[in-house]
């Protein structure tokens, strides 16, 4: 559950940092927002290629989501 966390809190950074709302990730990653949404909740565990979408739409690395 913590590594959930970090990695929902570290999506969310990323997110912010990138002046995206949850709408403007999900669409740039072809996701629904709920998912990201989720996922910044710590409430699922995305799976590697949402990470990957995530990561591509967020213009980092896939490794930037999984150390901060």
């Amino acid at each position: 559950m913590q590594r959930r966390t970090v990695l929902g809190h570290r999506i969310a950074d990323l997110r912010r940092q990138a002046e995206l709302s949850q709408d403007q990730l999900a669409r740039l990653a072809g996701l629904d927002r709920r998912s990201i949404q989720r996922y910044e909740n710590a409430q699922r565990d995305p799976q590697f290629s949402d990470l990957l979408l995530i990561a591509h739409a967020l213009r980092v690395h896939v490794t930037d989501l999984l150390h901060g």
